[in-house]
C-alpha cells in the first residue's frame, strides 16, 4: 500500500509498471468521481502509451452523495431543470463563457466543486450574473463521509455562514 497523496505522478507510475512486470494487479484509488475533476487523464494517457491495460470504475458523486445528505433533487417543475456542475476561477482558470456569472444567467441549480475557499467571489459572481441574495444556498463538507457537515443558507450569507462553520476546503456548494 502506498500513499500516492506524497507521490509525485511518475513514482506512480514506476509503481505500477512494477506491479505489471511482476504480474501483480494494481489498484489506484482516488477519493471522489474520476469523471469530474478527477485528474486522472494523464495517469491513463501514460498507462494506455505504456500499454498497461486498466478500467475505470466510477464511484457514487459527491453531487449526487450530497443530494442525498440534503434530501433533495437538483430538479424540480417550474423551478429548475437543469443541473450545472462548474468551479469557481481560482488557480485553474474557467473559460470566460464558463464563468460563474454566465453560469447565474441560466437560472440553473449549480453545483460548484473545488470553491469553498472562494466563497466570497463565488458569491459576487453569483449576484453579478443576476441571482438574488436570497436564492437558496447549502454546503455539504465531505458528503457521505461520517464527518460529514451540512449548513443551508443563503447566497447572500454564504461566505460569513462558511467562515463561522469553518468550513474552506473539501465541500460542495449548492445554490438554486
Amino acid at each position: 500500500i502506498y500513499d500516492s497523496a506524497r507521490m509525485t505522478l511518475e513514482e506512480v507510475l514506476k509503481v505500477m509498471e512494477e506491479a505489471q512486470r511482476r504480474g501483480l494487479d494494481t489498484v489506484r484509488l482516488h477519493t471522489g468521481d474520476p469523471s469530474i475533476y478527477g485528474a486522472v487523464r494523464e495517469q491513463m494517457d501514460a498507462l494506455a502509451e505504456k500499454g498497461i491495460p486498466f478500467d475505470v470504475c466510477p464511484g457514487v458523486s459527491s453531487f449526487a452523495g450530497a443530494a442525498a445528505s440534503l434530501r433533495m433533487e437538483y430538479t424540480l417543475p417550474e423551478v429548475s431543470q437543469s443541473l450545472i456542475i462548474t468551479r469557481a476561477e481560482g488557480r485553474t482558470p474557467v473559460p470566460e463563457r464558463e464563468s460563474l456569472s454566465a453560469m447565474a444567467a441560466h437560472g440553473c441549480t449549480l453545483v460548484l466543486f473545488l470553491s469553498a475557499g472562494l466563497a466570497g467571489k463565488v458569491r459576487e459572481e453569483l449576484l453579478a450574473g443576476g441571482l438574488s441574495p436570497d436564492t437558496p444556498a447549502a454546503v455539504v463538507y465531505k458528503a457521505t463521509w461520517p464527518e460529514e457537515q451540512i449548513l443551508r443558507t443563503s447566497l447572500g450569507e454564504l461566505p460569513e455562514r462558511m467562515e463561522e462553520a469553518g468550513i474552506s476546503r473539501t465541500a460542495l456548494i449548492i445554490v438554486g
